[in-house]
């Protein structure tokens, strides 16, 4: 199992924005596509509370780069994101990186 670690920097003041589309849109997308999140987290106590942390679950690079690329093309997700953004951006930038589980951790 691979773990996919994804940093959303919402523009500030958009995060309501950012969070209601997860919750509304994207996670009813995902879930058609057979993409498993492990996770979600806002910064409480941190450098920006502007910024969404999240955990997506991939049996494979492979698993990840098949189901991420028909997610990305799917016509709902293309126009839902377009409706969300028609006040402009929602996100300034993204940060993501695969993560692989030690032989110790308690996630595998």
């Amino acid at each position: 199992m691979l773990y996919e670690l994804r940093v959303y920097y919402a523009i500030p003041g958009r995060l309501p924005a950012l969070l209601k589309r997860f919750d509304t849109i994207t996670l009813k997308i995902w879930e058609r596509h057979g993409i498993r999140q492990a996770g979600f987290w806002t910064v409480a106590v941190g450098e920006s509370n502007q910024a969404l942390y999240y955990l997506l679950a991939w049996e494979s690079l492979a698993d990840r780069e098949k189901k991420w690329a028909t997610f990305q093309a799917d016509p709902e997700w293309i126009s839902k994101r377009a409706e969300t953004e028609k006040d402009g951006p929602i996100v300034e930038r993204v940060v993501n990186q695969i993560l692989q589980p030690t032989s110790f951790s308690a996630v595998k």
